[in-house]
């Protein structure tokens, strides 16, 4: 059985997203063929972010303890007006929103960030145990990103 508080997988959770992704860690070796994957480890705590695509895109973060899967993420997100926006923008956004979330110690809890290149958006509801989500940019008065998340602890 596990041995940690769920306030300690929140901890780690924001100490891995903060330093993978939006950290901008290297990537790691690809365990399935096509994806990024992106590895962080923490004590007993490792963390996995492993997602296909660019433009639209999939992933699932998994948070291991002791090597057992404790807690997994799913997210699909797409461009949603490539006439005006792309891949680019939306990353250089979101970066830029998630640091200060993370800086905050949250990884949920709606949130709102203007940037020159959009205003990020996101909105949730439940703890790190289970949740879903909903994040998106607006840019030029039009919905230009989005991203549907859900996931929480497993057994």
């Amino acid at each position: 059985m596990s041995n940690f508080s769920k306030q300690e997988l929140h901890d780690f959770i924001v100490k891995a997203k903060a330093n993978s992704y939006v950290g901008r860690a290297p990537k790691c070796l690809s365990y399935r063929p096509g994806s990024n994957d992106i590895l962080f480890q923490l004590g007993s705590f490792k963390y996995l972010d492993s997602y296909f695509g660019g433009t639209d895109f999939l992933g699932q973060e998994v948070v291991y303890f002791d090597d057992v899967p404790v807690w997994v993420m799913n997210y699909y997100g797409k461009i949603l007006c490539p006439e005006i926006y792309d891949a680019g923008k939306a990353g250089n956004v979101i970066l830029e929103s998630l640091a200060l979330l993370y800086e905050s110690g949250h990884f949920l809890g709606d949130s709102s960030h203007e940037t020159e290149l959009g205003i990020y958006h996101d909105t949730n509801e439940g703890d790190v145990a289970s949740f879903s989500g909903y994040e998106w940019i607006d840019f030029q008065g039009c919905k230009v990103y989005d991203l549907t998340y859900h996931g929480g602890m497993v057994k």
